[in-house]
């Protein structure tokens, strides 16, 4: 069978040469190439590629936004991130949104074409660079209630641990040497993606899932 592709990145001459490098595959076609998140969305919705190859840092909209937005939909293509960035929060931001596979730029055509093959399997997939960082968060007792409230990021969660624990946004900014600021667009952002009213129905989810 023929894996049928979305190259989506948004410097030309990397996509181009990513698109070319890949049609060299005898089982994989691209389908087509999109440079920014927005535009990915809608290239998506009118191909119906199996899988997309997805860059994170784009205009108008992120890889990750991007991301989330096709696995809303009900024929959602597997994505495979394919970045410079290595940081904690890229790679479970990505896995979050519902990208199966994460590699980092550099990565040689064998490695790349075997993680298209496996994620157009259902499978998830991961560089060696990624898999043991993955590894290793899952295996701490923070990384098991990740699952937990997907929708929230790293900083998000860390801050919602805190307020399961009873500390004031004050102690928190302390804590986490951030401004007192930040913390209250935090604990918003929280009560919105949890769908909850006040800080009393976040502690109560939060520790149902484990934190605090």
């Amino acid at each position: 069978m023929t894996t049928r592709i979305v190259v989506v990145d948004d410097h030309p001459a990397y996509r181009r040469g990513l698109a070319q490098m890949l049609e060299e595959v005898e089982d994989i076609e691209i389908v087509g190439e999109a440079d920014t998140g927005l535009r990915a969305v809608e290239v998506v919705a009118e191909l119906a590629p199996d899988v997309v190859v997805m860059d994170l840092r784009m205009p108008d909209l992120d890889g990750i936004e991007a991301t989330r937005r096709l696995q809303r939909e009900p024929d959602a293509p597997a994505v495979i991130v394919l970045t410079m960035f290595e940081d904690d929060d890229s790679v479970f931001a990505a896995m979050r949104a519902g990208a199966r596979g994460y590699l980092l730029k550099g990565a040689e055509q064998e490695e790349i074409v075997r993680a298209i093959r496996a994620v157009a399997a259902g499978e998830a997939i991961f560089g060696p660079e990624i898999a043991s960082r993955v590894i290793a968060h899952f295996a701490t007792s923070s990384g098991w209630t990740t699952a937990a409230f997907p929708q929230l990021t790293e900083r998000e969660r860390e801050v919602l641990d805190m307020v399961a624990s009873g500390k004031g946004n004050a102690t928190i900014a302390h804590e986490l040497t951030i401004s007192l600021k930040t913390v209250r667009n935090h604990v918003s952002n929280i009560y919105t993606k949890l769908q909850v009213s006040d800080r009393a129905a976040a502690i109560i989810k939060a520790r149902e899932a484990g934190l605090g």
